[in-house]
């Protein structure tokens, strides 16, 4: 064997155990990779349901909120008839009131001036 098989053989070694040494995380990191894998699958698996019950969620919510929606329109409606009614009643019965209520007092304050005149004739 000459100098360069010698060379050649230790250079061939030397290859074989980086190979080696480098096999090692490589082997490492597939089964990295296989534990991603699995990971991603199980995630995927539980979150289909997920997002089925949550599109079932938000579908009952809305068909509550166009519920919710018709309620108050018609409480807005009966507000409004509410208030047009309590101003029909005000300018109807209002104004006649205020006058028998001012004509009561002024036939109050006339019968009490009376009263008042009619107690000094009688004592002098």
């Amino acid at each position: 064997m000459s100098g360069g098989d010698i060379a050649g053989l230790i250079a061939a070694g030397v290859f074989a155990v980086l190979v080696a040494l480098l096999a090692v995380p490589v082997w490492k990191l597939g089964k990295v990779f296989d534990e991603m894998r699995s990971a991603i699958r199980t995630l995927s698996e539980e979150t289909t349901p997920l997002i089925d019950e949550v599109t079932t969620t938000v579908s009952t919510t809305n068909q509550q909120l166009q519920k919710v929606d018709g309620i108050s329109s018609n409480v807005s409606d009966a507000t409004a008839n509410l208030s047009a009614l309590s101003s029909l009643v005000a300018a109807t019965v209002g104004s006649p009131l205020i006058k028998v209520s001012a004509f009561s007092y002024g036939v109050r304050s006339a019968l009490a001036s009376r009263r008042t005149a009619g107690h000094g004739r009688r004592s002098r």
